[in-house]
């Protein structure tokens, strides 16, 4: 097999991956366990059965009484109703590029259009008659601002002996400290169960992106549980027992997520309801047996995580003590790889003050990492280029024997100590790096909304402008497959270039492919992010200049010693 065949099949597979076909593992439901089955019909309320006239988000937060919610990178507000927090704005993060863009609204309260909250209380088994709190209880709180400095109490007396309270804690970034206290001044032993649940109505808007996963997720039993909605929508409810992890909703860039007490087991619930018209996904854990003396008070913890999913945030509360909170970035098959990249990109990023110049310099650091193998690519592509005068005549003098043609190839390349085979293995050691970045690029936060320099706003969308409107000059809407913008056209020039210094493919067909390849990933890159093509020219021009220099030193117009 000639060279460039090798490196054909080592530009598909690259394309394979860039297309990001990723395997999809269904999640089976757990049976569900004793304790499950016995308090299944109490826990975990399921949304009301009639359907609600949706109202206006701030109308619904103008009516409910509210304690404000403020620190450095949130904002927003827990309804006294149902001690639900279900208000949650980011100050950094801007809904669109637009000058009067507002920030975004991750939370919304319950009743508004996308509904999306948690809630936390207990349930029983055995006390049929205990009134608890419920999504209604009106709670009272001894302060009017939760901060990072000023935790909050709520409390509320069932009249009947019991006193639960609430104390919620919030630190400087996106987490809440859950603490549920129950106060039992009866005459008898009460049993409860703590419980916490995100509630979200509505399929939200997804990325589509296939290498990209959204919607459920959890880590239970050591692994990561990812459910599509669709797959939810259809099994309704799927369970698992677990002594340690979290669950929760998770979005391209945002994530909602419950971390029940690390040190006891708990049930994680990944659940689905009908109402009217519309869809509710809700991820909830049921707690521990908690047995509370007459006379006593018992106390469960836990946390609650509604923010951005930045790499280091993440990564602190995992050294904390939540396992592999990391995950929640889904960082693929290649972690190991993809992870360093991701920290490499924020470094950059924040080094350079800019995520463009920040790939720039990842791809050039990631070059000098792969030269080696770059480098043996490029000089077994260089030697079977000197061969090519001599590989053309054996073709055309064995061209109707193609056994004799073979073997006399064959005897060539051991005359010559040449290997086809070393171009095209050097590449595909190079695709489980390159996909990594690929998923790095694509899944980080740092590329959202991230300018670049002239026309390129956003490195996380594809280039704005295209060749068929002159680049914006005239006003027309093209369709998306149309939408050749300047950095895809610099891409597939680069490539272009790229196959000019390779040696021709002896097969006409070949060679008819292979020059087509370049047209064929224009209109390719075109659809994805700007960030992606820019990675994808800089290491064409890197490879090109290697290439160049290597073609140089081996004087191609000499013969192969």
């Amino acid at each position: 097999m000639g060279d460039q065949k090798n490196l054909l099949l080592a530009i598909l597979a690259s394309l394979v991956v860039l297309l990001g076909f990723q395997l999809f593992f269904p999640t089976k439901e757990v049976p569900k366990t004793e304790s499950m089955q016995k308090i299944n019909e109490n826990f975990a309320p399921a949304p009301e059965i009639l359907a609600e006239i949706p109202k206006a988000r701030n109308q619904i937060i103008s009516e409910s009484a509210r304690i404000n919610i403020e620190n450095k990178f949130i904002n927003g507000s827990i309804n006294l109703t149902g001690a639900r927090i279900d208000d949650i704005i980011f100050n950094k993060y801007l809904l669109d590029l637009a000058p009067d863009s507002e920030n975004i609204k991750f939370l919304s309260p319950k009743g508004s259009n996308n509904s999306y909250f948690a809630e936390f209380g207990w349930v029983t088994s055995n006390n049929k008659n205990i009134e608890l709190p419920d999504a209604n209880t009106i709670w009272e709180s001894d302060r009017s601002i939760l901060s990072s400095d000023n935790p909050i109490v709520l409390s509320w007396d069932n009249g009947n002996g019991l006193i639960f309270k609430i104390t919620i804690s919030i630190d400087n970034e996106y987490m809440f400290n859950i603490q549920q206290t129950v106060i039992n001044n009866t005459s008898e032993e009460i049993i409860l169960y703590p419980y916490g649940l995100i509630n979200r109505t509505g399929l939200p808007k997804l990325s589509g992106l296939f290498i990209l996963h959204e919607g459920p997720i959890g880590v239970l039993n050591d692994r990561v549980k990812e459910i599509d909605y669709d797959d939810l929508e259809n099994n309704n409810k799927i369970s698992e027992k677990s002594k340690t992890g979290w669950l929760g909703i998770t979005d391209k860039y945002w994530l909602a997520a419950l971390i029940p007490d690390q040190k006891s087991n708990f049930e994680g619930h990944f659940q689905s309801f009908s109402q009217g018209t519309e869809i509710k996904f809700q991820t909830s854990y049921l707690g521990p047996q908690i047995s509370i003396p007459s006379s006593k008070q018992e106390s469960y913890s836990s946390q609650f995580y509604a923010g951005a999913k930045e790499v280091s945030i993440l990564d602190k509360h995992k050294k904390s003590g939540i396992p592999m909170f990391d995950k929640a970035i889904d960082f693929g098959w290649f972690y190991i790889i993809t992870k360093p990249l991701a920290y490499l990109l924020h470094f950059f990023s924040g080094y350079l003050g800019n995520v463009g110049l920040a790939i720039i310099a990842l791809t050039i650091c990631i070059r000098i990492i792969l030269f080696p193998l770059a480098n043996k690519s490029f000089k077994s592509m260089n030697k079977m280029k000197v061969l090519q005068p001599q590989m053309m005549e054996i073709r055309e003098r064995y061209g109707k024997d193609k056994v004799q043609m073979q073997k006399e190839v064959m005897a060539l390349y051991k005359k010559e100590k040449a290997n086809p085979l070393a171009g095209c293995l050097p590449i595909l050691l190079q695709i489980p790096v390159f996909f990594a970045l690929y998923k790095v690029l694509t899944v980080t936060l740092e590329m959202r909304q991230a300018p670049f320099f002239g026309w390129i706003k956003d490195l996380s969308v594809p280039d704005p402008y295209s060749i068929f409107n002159l680049f914006g000059l005239i006003p027309i809407d093209l369709p998306s497959f149309l939408m050749i913008g300047t950095w895809p056209l610099l891409m597939g020039a680069t490539m272009l270039l790229q196959q000019k210094l390779n040696p021709a493919p002896p097969d006409p067909m070949q060679a008819k492919i292979m020059g087509m390849l370049p047209f064929i990933f224009i209109f390719l890159f075109a659809q994805f992010a700007a960030g992606l093509v820019l990675y994808w020219t800089c290491n064409n021009i890197l490879s090109i200049a290697q290439q160049w220099i290597i073609m140089k030193k081996m004087d191609t117009n000499k013969p192969v010693k």
